[in-house]
């Protein structure tokens, strides 16, 4: 990827599976991607709307969300597709 492309990951601080999402995405943060972490208790809309379904990565330049579980495969499927849509 060569251009930069920001991520916003939603969890909390107690999620081991918000700990492995984050660890998935560090290999990508070299290629142009920033991983922005979220912590959904800090807002009560934040936590309304993901608390059910976190970790959730969101594509800051589409809105589009991808919900756990995913593996890197899917992950780099999800990047690739410029809507960001998940397939």
């Amino acid at each position: 990827m060569t251009a930069s492309l920001t991520l916003t990951l939603f969890g909390t601080t107690a999620c081991h599976l918000c700990e492995e999402c984050l660890h998935l995405t560090r290999p990508l943060e070299g290629n142009g991607v920033v991983v922005r972490q979220v912590d959904i208790v800090d807002s009560p809309e934040l936590l309304e709307r993901y608390q059910l379904r976190i970790p959730v990565l969101r594509r800051d330049d589409t809105g589009a969300e991808l919900d756990w579980p995913f593996d890197l495969g899917q992950l780099l499927d999800w990047l690739a597709d410029a809507t960001g849509e998940e397939s």
